[in-house]
């Protein structure tokens, strides 16, 4: 299941976007403030809709009125996402569209209209498997799989329901009940994105709670994440711990070791010592590459992961190696998993096909988004052997680098 494309009204910087036939690993480039971090926490704030409710999510960043584009007062503010949806039955998915808008009633904040439908061909018309308009509607209760059969809107069964407030999201109630096929298969997606910005500080942080079955969106769990994969995969964790020692020079071994007290500390070997520093005593850079090492490994991997800016404290000869790490989440796990990356360094977008990479810019202090490949200058340099990364160096990314 993959998003193919994303729409974007009056939200923060993004006032009116439209980005299409995204691919499994794109990279988004842009001067400090086109919108970069706003695009990523679009996916943030969807998965925040369906943990808590929409005023909740907005609360988080500041409140509705913070989040609506300046000069869109009265406005609303839509979510439109193309995204493939799975067959239970058969190795085949289809593509759907969910909508969804927000607006403000008094202090409240209320989902005006939600909608997820498939279109039937060109010029068919659609089925709405949910259209909801401020806490009431109507969904199919249907196996996603019937609508390979020809079926008619009259053999179909639907239900009315009624949400108990107007900031919940159908998707959020409807998508607990499998009888709600679409609902409960793009629930389970969006639930499962991970929107990433591991902080070094937090790395290296003793971990201690319970077992940790990915890694948190801040990496401060990632010794408690390293005992599971060694504990219950321990081919994965292997595979980590090689990766590992063939990126950062010197690094041998990693080991979670438990201190007895519900503590788990983590420790890198050198191949010149007998014993393992512990995560507070290594570089920046080590760690935090073994962070992203271990997320890329996840045996139950997500199907959307958002980094932003993973070039921060990693060396610049590790750039092309994180790339090419990101592209192969991606390609091994060709229609299933996607990664979006924001990045501000040059020798890591040396690394990243042309068709992966989109600019950001702003034009009358809107944001305006551009894809690399349908730049024909562009595409004749890299034809030519020129990098991605040179050319945005020299400015021929239009508008990418700050004025």
């Amino acid at each position: 299941m993959r998003v193919r494309s994303i729409k974007v009204k009056n939200y923060k910087a993004l006032k009116d976007v439209e980005i299409r036939e995204i691919p499994g690993f794109a990279v988004f480039i842009g001067a400090n403030g086109t919108g970069k971090s706003t695009l990523i926490d679009l996916f943030g704030f969807l998965k925040a809709c369906l943990k808590e409710n929409a005023r909740a999510a907005f609360l988080e960043r500041g409140g509705f009125r913070q989040v609506r584009s300046r000069g869109a007062e009265g406005e609303t503010i839509l979510i439109e996402l193309k995204i493939d949806l799975d067959f239970r039955s058969e190795a085949k998915s289809r593509l759907v569209t969910y909508s969804v808008e927000f607006s403000e009633e008094g202090p409240k904040v209320v989902v005006e209209r939600e909608i997820l439908h498939w279109k039937r061909g060109s010029y068919g018309r659609p089925f709405h498997f949910i259209d909801f308009r401020r806490g009431e509607g109507r969904a199919i209760a249907e196996s996603f799989d019937a609508f390979d059969k020809d079926v008619s809107d009259e053999d179909l069964k639907v239900e009315s329901q009624a949400l108990d407030r107007p900031d919940l999201l159908a998707l959020k109630g409807l998508g607990q009940f499998r009888r709600f096929d679409a609902a409960s298969q793009l629930r389970d997606l969006i639930e499962n994105w991970s929107v990433s910005n591991i902080v070094i500080n937090d790395l290296r942080r003793d971990s201690d709670g319970g077992p940790a079955e990915h890694l948190s969106t801040s990496g401060d769990n990632v010794a408690l994440f390293a005992q599971y994969l060694k504990d219950y995969h321990e081919g994965v964790f292997a595979n980590v711990v090689q990766a590992m020692a063939e990126r950062v020079p010197g690094v041998d071994e990693v080991t979670p070791d438990p201190t007895g007290d519900g503590r788990v500390l983590l420790r890198f070997r050198d191949r010149n010592f007998t014993e393992g520093f512990i995560s507070r005593l290594v570089s920046d850079g080590t760690i935090k590459m073994f962070a992203y090492l271990a997320l890329l490994h996840d045996p139950d991997p997500h199907p959307l992961l958002c980094i932003e800016e993973p070039e921060n404290q990693l060396y610049p000869s590790l750039m092309n190696v994180l790339a090419e790490e990101f592209a192969a989440y991606a390609e091994r796990r060709k229609g299933e998993a996607q990664v979006f990356v924001t990045t501000h360094s040059p020798d890591f977008l040396n690394a990243v096909p042309l068709d992966s990479i989109y600019w950001l810019r702003k034009e009358s202090g809107l944001t305006r988004i551009q894809r690399a490949a349908d730049d024909a200058q562009l595409r004749a340099f890299v034809a030519e052997g020129d990098k991605p990364g040179w050319l945005w160096q020299q400015g021929l990314f239009s508008g990418a680098n700050p004025a």
